[in-house]
């Protein structure tokens, strides 16, 4: 059996800077981006996200370093990722990743395809008039095309930017976590997160195991340093993608 990464994430959204400042971020390399991420133009004019509705997120990242445009399925199950797509490759300047995600109780497949770019070539995606389908490759076009054949591309909107600060690799307990704080329309989050990888003697029920023990240490070193994790149950990405809609943006 296949086993996959786990990436196992918690959410803040109560004081932000104060958050950061408990858990020590200021101490560790910072990485500030810009992100839109894409959706269908005649969804957004209703209010409405069908890409995200149907488990597919386009997303561009300008800022510190190189670009990036990443497509990805969330949630998706196995059976979909077929061809060069049911295994994770890294092919400058593609890296395609297949793990599992973990939030709270919900636990999801995820399958990841990142397009590296220099830096500025994105920096277009939100001009007016601009139709972000035009950046997505022929790789990328043939893992929608392979993996969820139902869904036909239009016209695309960008909708942000979401202002985001990464710190990482910060320092709680004997956990490396990453933390990302997010800020757009009136909403700010903050997100830690950190990978489990499977191991050369792990069948399924070890790694989980392993996983929930680290997700449990993850969650107890938050709340010991005071911080309050949310329970909201839907993902950041969600609800800053049905805001943007519901506010018009374009």
């Amino acid at each position: 059996m296949h086993l996959s990464p786990i990436e196992i994430k918690v959410n803040i959204e109560d004081d932000v800077a104060a958050a950061l400042e408990v858990l020590g971020a200021s101490s560790s390399a910072i990485t500030r981006r810009r992100i839109w991420f894409a959706e269908d133009q005649e969804g957004v004019a209703q209010g409405r996200v069908p890409l995200l509705d149907v488990g597919v997120i386009v997303r561009f990242r300008i800022g510190d370093g190189a670009d990036d445009l990443t497509v990805k399925l969330r949630p998706c199950v196995r059976e979909q990722l077929v061809g060069r797509f049911s295994a994770p490759f890294d092919a400058e300047p593609f890296e395609y990743k297949i793990e599992e995600d973990w939030s709270g109780k919900n636990r999801v497949l995820s399958a990841s395809l990142v397009h590296d770019h220099p830096p500025g070539v994105l920096s277009g995606v939100a001009e007016p008039g601009a139709d972000p389908a035009t950046m997505i490759d022929a790789v990328q076009d043939q893992f929608l095309h392979a993996c969820v054949p139902v869904v036909r591309l239009g016209r695309l909107v960008a909708l942000g930017p979401i202002h985001s600060t990464k710190f990482d690799d910060v320092q709680l307990d004997d956990l490396d976590v990453d933390l990302e704080a997010w800020s757009v329309a009136g909403l700010d989050f903050l997100e830690g997160s950190i990978r489990v990888k499977p191991k050369d003697e792990d069948d399924l029920e070890k790694l989980t195991a392993r996983a929930e023990h680290r997700q449990r240490k993850l969650e107890d070193a938050m709340r010991d340093r005071g911080v309050s994790l949310s329970e909201h149950p839907e993902s950041k990405t969600r609800r800053v993608l049905t805001t943007l809609a519901g506010a018009g943006q374009s």
